[in-house]
């Protein structure tokens, strides 16, 4: 017997809203930090090989060849408390299902999609009084560890009045009728369970290095590996062609970092980061690295010839090794060290602009000073307009000086003379122009 369209969708939306308790389970939760799990002091000699061991079995990337058989979901019924339970059904990541007992091939369906939209639904198409009991649905991860269930109660009843779902407190109970469909619901779109292409991508390992007196948030990256295969190589260009990890780290689990050859200025914390998004694995493992100098090679001995060693090179001087030192410099790089040039550039600025200022004003002050003395000159020049009122009252003022006889007591007659002759305007001279045509004739 069916039960009625409007009822059997009120009891599958009922039991859709059971099932989404579950997408909130430990996988969904937000990934913490990264946890230290080592921190270890190592030394190593300058111009050698430096290995910093960073190994975790649960990084091997175990993706078989078998279709992906790390998932798997599986249906249990259990008949009553206590009791043993059955297995009825299975199904792998990779689409494959098994069903235990022959008289439920065809009767028991799981979805093909199930692990990529996250449905793990149990339908049996036609509930038989034998089908009553405690069913769970079980999703393991093998390569992360994940186990999950979730219970659901079958009834079978023959009043399609008491069909329905509901909820007891801790499971979800549900009464269907006789000869009818029953969909027993699980549900899990969780990303571990659905993103089966996306494992490769959410499995990454790096390295990070602290140079002396910078803290971890300032750190330098200097690789970024991922299961895929993508590698990507960063830090300072003296460094970055010196390092390399095994190009087989994810199958072997081993992302030990080496360093050759090894320079003083290699100095530093170094981390190595191992991040499983999916699987929640996130570790760090961090190496105080300690760059000593090289053992001093003990001088060749002088082979004896002619009976004195005196003609023998020698060899180097060991003490000269001891003279280098390595000297961090570390350039700030913070908001504090931007505004301060920028303050020095704009006061740069500001001075030549107070400088472009004073030129400016001086020249044009200097300019105003010659037009001052050239039109005072001007006024003064002949040729020029002349106020002829002055110039009369000054003649005026001159001539009675002129006309009067100034009464010298002189000495002798010369010096009189000499006198008048200064007083007195010259007489006009007389030139003969044909006299003076005939003695250059002549001539």
């Amino acid at each position: 017997m069916e039960l009625p369209s409007g009822a059997l969708l009120w009891k599958l939306l009922l039991l859709e809203s059971f099932a989404v308790l579950l997408s909130s389970g430990p996988s969904g939760s937000p990934t913490a930090g990264s946890s230290v799990v080592s921190e270890s002091a190592v030394s190593w000699a300058a111009g050698s090989q430096a290995v910093l061991r960073c190994q975790s079995p649960r990084m091997v990337w175990t993706q078989d060849r078998l279709h992906d058989r790390q998932r798997v979901v599986h249906w249990d019924l259990s008949g009553g408390p206590g009791g043993p339970a059955r297995r009825l059904v299975d199904m792998y990541s990779a689409g494959e299902q098994r069903v235990y007992e022959p008289r439920d091939r065809g009767r028991l369906l799981l979805s093909p999609s199930a692990f990529h939209d996250g449905n793990f639904s149990l339908l049996i198409r036609a509930v038989e009084e034998g089908d009553e009991g405690l069913y769970t649905c079980n999703l393991h991860h093998h390569y992360c560890h994940l186990y999950e269930s979730l219970a659901v109660r079958l009834e079978v009843t023959d009043d399609p009045q008491a069909a329905g779902a509901y909820w007891d407190g801790e499971k979800e109970v549900l009464a269907a009728v006789r000869g009818a469909p029953a969909l027993l619901t699980c549900v899990n779109r969780a990303h571990v369970w659905t993103d089966r292409h996306l494992e490769e991508a959410q499995q990454v390992a790096h390295w990070d290095r602290q140079p002396p007196g910078v803290p971890h948030d300032r750190a330098d990256r200097l690789l970024d590996l991922y299961a895929s295969g993508e590698r990507r190589a960063y830090g300072p260009p003296f460094l970055r062609d010196r390092v390399a990890v095994g190009a087989d780290a994810f199958a072997r689990g081993d992302f030990s970092l080496s360093i050759d050859p090894l320079e003083p200025a290699d100095e530093g914390t170094y981390s190595c980061h191992l991040h499983h998004h999916y699987c929640g694995l996130h570790e760090r493992r961090v190496f105080h690295l300690r760059v000593t100098e090289p053992a001093a090679e003990p001088p060749p001995r002088a082979s004896p010839g002619n009976g004195s060693g005196h003609g023998s090179v020698p060899g180097p001087d060991p003490t000269l090794a001891r003279g280098r030192s390595v000297i961090n410099v570390i350039v700030p790089e913070g908001r504090a060290h931007f505004f301060q040039q920028l303050g020095y550039v704009l006061a740069t600025l500001l001075l030549f602009i107070l400088l472009l200022i004073t030129v400016v004003l001086a020249t044009r002050q200097r300019r105003r000073g010659g037009y001052e003395y050239s039109d005072k000159k001007l006024a003064k020049a002949p040729g020029k307009d002349v106020n002829l009122a002055e110039f009369a009252a000054a003649k005026e003022d001159q001539a009675p000086y002129r006309s009067e006889d100034i009464q010298l007591d002189y000495k002798n007659n010369i010096l009189k003379e000499r006198a008048e002759l200064a007083h007195s305007p010259l007489p006009a001279k007389s030139i003969d122009l044909d006299k003076e045509f005939r003695k250059e004739y002549c001539k």
